[in-house]
């Protein structure tokens, strides 16, 4: 009698596998199990109702359907409890393999100390892992620190890593963020205003929005009416308040200051 090959695959739009039957036409249970480890049992798709219908298993054996095996494709059935978990394993290993094919960005390090140079930075941010590069931001004219840096990491671990906590880098508390990150939900809500004094009549919202856009994207400009000589300057990233207060830049001979407050 020449053996008889069943299809079987874990799911109806997959590929099958062609299982080797006994003498007597059945299938063991444990043959399919060699294939598909875990597997309890076998169902297919009636070609008359389209519903799907479960194969008699009997002490291991699996006895073939009342028309015989046909080219039907048998899909293979597992416990809930163990399907769960391997869905669960899955899903597991594909997030790891996503997050080693991400690629590291460069992370802007905020409230440098002035005499912080990159060896410094360099020394610091290598006890969590391999650096590729540092960089301290510094004035063109006079080469004083402008109180802010950068930094970037081999591997994304490292860079979840130093983004997750704050840093204390010669005796001053630094933050670590990513450029063009929005604010997570787990962080509380921070200032994203920019007070901005000494402001004269003819200074317009839109000669404030086009001279702050230069340090990142402004969502709103507002000057009080009447007049007061001030105006308030909203950012859509929080840190970037942080770089006008390091810079104290002057916009039309407006000096610019940052309002520091905990939004509730």
């Amino acid at each position: 009698m020449a053996e008889l090959y069943i299809r079987v695959a874990e799911e109806e739009n997959e590929e099958p596998m062609e299982i080797p039957s006994e003498d007597d036409g059945s299938v063991l249970l444990s043959t399919v199990a060699a294939q598909f480890p875990g597997a309890c049992g076998l169902r297919f798709r009636s070609p008359v109702s389209q519903c799907m219908r479960g194969v008699r298993l009997v002490e291991g054996i699996l006895h073939a359907p009342e028309n015989g095996w046909g080219n039907l494709v048998y899909v293979v059935n597992y416990p809930k409890d163990n399907k769960r978990k391997m869905d669960e394993i899955d899903a597991a290993s594909a997030v790891k393999m996503k997050r080693g094919d991400m690629k590291t960005s460069d992370l802007i390090v905020l409230g440098l100390p002035w005499k912080t140079t990159e060896q410094d930075l360099k020394d610091y941010f290598s006890t969590f892992g391999e650096v590729i590069m540092v960089q301290v931001k510094r004035d063109v004219k006079t080469g004083n620190s402008k109180g802010f840096g950068f930094v970037r990491f081999t591997e994304y671990e490292t860079q979840d890593k130093v983004i997750s906590q704050r840093h204390m880098i010669d005796g001053r508390w630094c933050d670590c963020k990513l450029p063009n990150s929005k604010q997570g939900p787990d962080e509380p809500m921070r200032s994203r205003k920019v007070f901005v004094g000494r402001c004269t009549e003819d200074l317009s919202a839109d000669e404030l929005r086009q001279f702050f856009m230069q340090y990142g994207e402004v969502t709103d400009v507002f000057i009080p009416k009447p007049f007061r000589a001030f105006a308030f300057v909203f950012f859509l990233i929080y840190f970037w308040c942080y770089v006008c207060l390091i810079l104290k830049r002057f916009c039309e001979g407006c000096f610019v200051h940052l309002e520091i407050k905990i939004l509730i």
